[in-house]
């Protein structure tokens, strides 16, 4: 793109004439010589400016540090930031005419993805014209409208966030720190960390596409299971109850606020006698820890009785190790194991009961009281229970020492 006017920068950047003009009085931004005094490289520092003053920093003293050497927005020009996108051509307004898609839902869906929030008459940027062919084939299909759009936005703009914010937290504590610990400024740091974006954004941008085809198929595979498994349950082909595995959760009572008042190396004794209690009574119960939790832990058995088993002697045995005592939940069906990872309806099940569960005590499916029960135990019967996240109400059941 060629030289930029006064206007067509404060378009791009999406600010108003006057103010990139007090940003060129204040010294701020540098006007060029000739009939388009600005560039593209000057949207990023535009937008930086107004944000710091939305922020409520202010625009002189900007500018004075900006004079003192104190602070540059020449790093702005590189690169990096030229992934920012600009306003296009096209307004809100022409893009739903031109696409069939009403300005409500296009407005809120691009707004929940994160966008800013903008009149009809404003310009889209390139990044929204990037998501409005989804949003048209979503509307047009009937398969999305505004209230699963704007869900669906929302998911994209949260998870996308975190990733975003794990690698920023990475740059200050792995780039950022280090560059400051040797006697730079932020300044040598923010004029560094081009050339470090040329070598990793790339990189991230296929690795980010590549982590979302792994959810992608990670979830469809536990909803085909699932599917399968309905009707495999319609038909009564599913198979005897002994013959599946079980999940248990074990969460610790009062976890958070004990590592609270007694900090991490408590929180350290306390997950290392944990490990060490269900380590050993998994191994004797045909059991195998597959995910830590913190305050817990989630256990995959070869089958329901060895679960239950466990489970019983992990609640008898805590409070003689000094720990708290636990909620436990035990769940028998089809478990999706893929990538080391453990999910399904099962595994969602066992979570769900441990929720519900009092300390000390263990609740189990139907499907575990079904299956062949293990010598010593059993099953007193609560009802059926509504769980968060279950649909259908859950057979209820708590066992117990015979």
């Amino acid at each position: 793109m060629g030289g930029l006017s006064a206007a067509g920068l404060a378009d791009l950047a999406g600010a108003t004439e006057a103010e990139v003009e007090r940003l060129v009085e204040l010294g701020v931004l540098v006007a060029r010589e000739g009939a388009g005094p600005f560039r593209e490289t000057d949207v990023p520092k535009v937008r930086l400016a107004v944000a710091c003053e939305q922020a409520g920093l202010p625009m002189e003293g900007i500018a004075a540090a900006i004079r003192a050497g104190r602070v540059s927005f020449a790093f702005l020009e590189t690169p990096l930031y030229r992934r920012w996108a600009v306003r296009s051509g096209p307004t809100y307004r022409q893009v739903s005419q031109e696409t069939g898609v009403p300005l409500e839902l296009l407005a809120s869906a691009l707004e929940a993805m994160g966008f800013a929030s903008m009149t009809p008459e404003d310009s889209i940027t390139e990044d929204e014209l990037e998501v409005v062919p989804l949003l048209q084939r979503g509307f047009a299909s009937g398969l999305l409208d505004l209230a699963w759009f704007t869900r669906v936005g929302r998911a994209h703009a949260e998870g996308l966030r975190l990733v975003v914010a794990a690698w920023n937290q990475a740059y200050r504590a792995r780039f950022e720190g280090p560059v400051l610990a040797a006697g730079n400024d932020h300044r040598a740091a923010m004029d560094e960390a081009p050339q470090l974006s040329v070598d990793f954004l790339p990189l991230m941008d296929r690795a980010l596409l590549a982590g979302l085809r792994r959810q992608q198929e990670l979830l469809w595979t536990e909803g085909l299971v699932e599917h399968i498994e309905d009707e495999l349950e319609a038909a009564g082909t599913l198979g005897r109850p002994g013959r599946v595995p079980a999940m248990m959760f074990l969460d610790l009572v009062g976890y958070t606020r004990l590592t609270e008042e007694h900090g991490d190396a408590a929180a350290a004794a306390l997950a290392e006698a944990l490990a060490s209690l269900v380590h050993r009574s998994a191994r004797q119960h045909a059991g195998v820890p597959v995910k830590w939790l913190g305050d817990g832990v989630m256990v995959w058995y070869r089958e329901p009785a060895g679960a239950v088993l466990s489970a019983l002697e992990l609640v008898a045995r805590l409070p003689d190790a000094g720990l708290p005592p636990a909620h436990v939940g035990v769940a028998a069906g089809p478990v999706v194991i893929q990538g080391g990872d453990y999910f399904g309806r099962t595994v969602n099940l066992a979570a769900r009961l441990a929720g519900r569960a009092d300390p000390g005590q263990v609740l189990v499916s139907g499907s575990v009281a079904n299956a062949p029960p293990p010598e010593g135990v059993r099953f007193v019967a609560l009802g059926q229970r509504r769980l968060k996240g279950i649909a259908q109400p859950v057979r209820l059941l708590e066992a117990r020492r015979a």
